[in-house]
């Protein structure tokens, strides 16, 4: 895969989440996140290519589900996804877990 360039930043967090590839739900954990994607590692395998819906326990926040993510790489059991179909609400609710990230982070540099 060619390197590219991501159009938001990836804010590092310690999140459990659930995720379904058909019929299969794997337990594993995001390890980071933006607007468009997500670093997962989890117990049951992903293919470069393959869709899986995911739900995600984010800090400050309940749960929110991602309808559909596109796994983009793979290292071993970790999976770089691409968000490809979020509800409106859920992505507007990210949008204020970032922005309160961004918030924490910068009171800790004070």
């Amino acid at each position: 895969m060619p390197f590219m360039l991501r159009l938001y930043q990836r804010f590092p967090v310690y999140c459990p989440a659930t995720y379904h590839a058909g019929p299969i739900q794997g337990q594993g954990t995001v390890w980071n996140f933006s607007l468009s994607g997500w670093k997962l590692s989890g117990d049951i395998p992903l293919q470069v290519g393959q869709t899986c819906s995911l739900t995600v326990n984010l800090p400050i926040e309940e749960s929110i589900v991602v309808t559909a993510a596109v796994v983009r790489w793979v290292r071993g059991r970790e999976f770089g996804l691409e968000t490809v179909s979020i509800e409106r609400q859920t992505h507007s609710r990210m949008e204020h877990v970032i922005k309160r990230l961004i918030e924490v982070s910068a009171e800790s540099i004070e």
